[in-house]
């Protein structure tokens, strides 16, 4: 097998394996999933049930929790409560704790 032939099936290959991760991405959070209605998750914190979970107050977003995985300017990310789903960082749910 010549050089060039070689560059570009290891790029070919390399190309599959980068598009196939696209597949696997992960799904949004769905409001009425039973693990988000247990801890009152919401997309959108200022919806947060306050007389049910009295703990939330404003500012206080899934952006800004230390279970929060995903980066600061994404609009959602992974959350160590939701293994495979992705929560809105402009979310809530009465597990958020004070990033450190």
């Amino acid at each position: 097998m010549n050089t060039p032939r070689r560059a570009f099936l290891i790029t070919v290959a390399a190309a599959g394996a980068t598009l196939g991760s696209g597949a696997r991405a992960q799904a949004k959070l769905d409001e009425k999933d039973p693990q988000a209605v247990a801890l009152g998750y919401v997309d959108d914190a200022s919806r947060a049930d306050t007389k049910k979970f009295p703990k939330y107050a404003a500012g206080q977003t899934c952006g800004n929790c230390m279970l929060y995985q995903g980066k600061a300017a994404d609009a959602a990310g992974g959350c160590a409560l939701f293994p495979g789903k992705q929560v809105a960082a402009k979310g809530w749910c009465s597990a958020w704790a004070k990033k450190a």
